[in-house]
């Protein structure tokens, strides 16, 4: 983890920011706190917690638990950790509730495609089905405070929740220091409690698919989360078709439809996150109904032709110039 702050700084009187970049991505922590002390306390904590976070569950990191857990594959069970259980709970919950779109176990699928290399190239078809064949969260086995995939070849990645997640695991440890005013960004990953000094909550753009850079909307958040999920960005185009990151693991196939983006604000991150995500894999009229259906939880989707919202969007916005 590569700190840009080392110590938390004064933006105002009794406000802080910490920015570092961890999990792949830009981290910023904005917080008001009653003395420096507070503030400094508040950092100690969270930073160790941050990079052993990143150390234990990112499937980049040869020794962390989701590389073991992948390495062992067909061969043994894996001890768990009480963190380790809540999160393995938590994929339960989300692969029930979202009826299976949510799965962790999709690496095998992400490998083949390999949206990372420099030219990305489509899989061959019988490829994809043996990719198939190892992917199904309910593969996996779990015995009291242990882990095992059934099946060599294999593999977990937690990348597609695990900064929302410890968005969330931030928010608890704020609320333990008494800290009642705080945003936590992790790569547009957002959750926040109280409000900045100056307004009565915090404000987040969502930014427009066809003017990257430029928010469509503005949303008035507090103590709410925001996440968004774009294919705008991951992509790449095959004799005039085009292939985003975001796959189906239901097909093998990456989602092919017409929408770009999806921004979901709800009670946690973790939530905003994963409805955000499969809403785009659902496609429109699903993607909006799955976001609609869940408790608390409203958004807005952008299509190639416009933009669609949950019915209780707007009460959110600040702005909107659709």
């Amino acid at each position: 983890m590569e700190l840009s702050t080392l110590s938390p700084y004064s933006l105002s009187k009794g406000l802080f920011r910490l920015a570092f970049n961890a999990m792949g991505t830009q981290c910023e922590i904005t917080y008001a706190a009653q003395s420096t002390k507070q503030a400094t306390d508040f950092r100690e904590e969270i930073l160790p917690w941050v990079k052993q976070f990143e150390q234990r569950y990112s499937r980049y990191q040869p020794d962390s638990l989701i590389s073991q857990i992948n390495q062992m594959a067909g061969i043994d069970f894996v001890t768990l950790n009480q963190e380790d259980t809540r999160l393995f709970e938590l994929c339960d919950t989300l692969h029930f509730i979202t009826q299976g779109l949510f799965d962790p176990t999709t690496l095998p699928l992400a490998k083949l495609w390999d949206f990372k290399a420099k030219h990305p190239t489509i899989p061959e078809d019988d490829k994809i089905k043996a990719a198939l064949q190892t992917v199904g969260w309910k593969k996996v086995v779990r015995e009291e405070n242990r882990v095992f995939l059934p099946i060599k070849g294999m593999g977990l990645d937690f990348g597609g929740f695990g900064k929302e997640y410890a968005v969330d695991r931030i928010i608890e440890k704020a609320q333990d220091h008494k800290i009642e005013n705080i945003l936590v960004n992790f790569g547009g990953d957002i959750r926040t409690l109280g409000s900045p000094h100056s307004t009565s909550s915090w404000r987040i753009g969502v930014e427009d698919p066809s003017q990257p850079g430029q928010a469509r909307v503005t949303l008035s958040a507090s103590n709410r989360a925001v996440a968004t999920s774009g294919n705008y960005q991951r992509f790449f185009t095959h004799k005039n078709r085009r292939y985003s990151h975001l796959l189906n693991h239901r097909t093998g196939y990456p989602a092919s439809n017409r929408l770009t983006s999806s921004t979901v604000t709800a009670n946690t991150c973790l939530e905003a996150g994963i409805l955000a995500t499969c809403s785009l894999i659902e496609g429109k009229k699903e993607g909006l109904s799955l976001i609609e259906n869940f408790f608390g939880a409203e958004g807005c989707i952008f299509t190639d032709s416009g933009m669609i919202w949950t019915k209780k969007f707007n009460e959110y916005t600040i702005t909107n110039e659709t």
